[in-house]
């Protein structure tokens, strides 16, 4: 029923697909309109919006190494580098 289709973005000009699965997605989520940027554009434009989280660093309650948090630690809370995060994750 659908088939891909060629666009021009028009923030950047290029060319890019508008793929029959997404068309298919666009049908079922109710929008009428085909995407007037690429995909690449549409994830820029999304994320200059964005404020950059403020990152705390802190000390790796478990190994010892320097660890950077987006909050704010507190003294009687353990805090955790991304490694032993992910390992301490894995053991449950």
């Amino acid at each position: 029923m659908y088939e891909d289709i060629i666009l021009v973005c028009r923030d950047c000009g290029n060319e890019f697909t508008f793929t029959a699965g997404e068309q298919e997605f666009y049908t079922q989520q109710g929008f009428q309109n085909q995407p007037l940027s690429c995909k690449e554009c549409r994830i820029a434009r999304k994320n200059a919006n964005r404020v950059p989280k403020e990152m705390h660093i802190t000390t790796c309650a478990r190994c010892g190494k320097e660890a950077r948090v987006p909050f704010l630690p507190v003294e009687d809370r353990p805090v955790y580098c991304s490694e032993c995060f992910a390992i301490m994750k894995e053991e449950g």
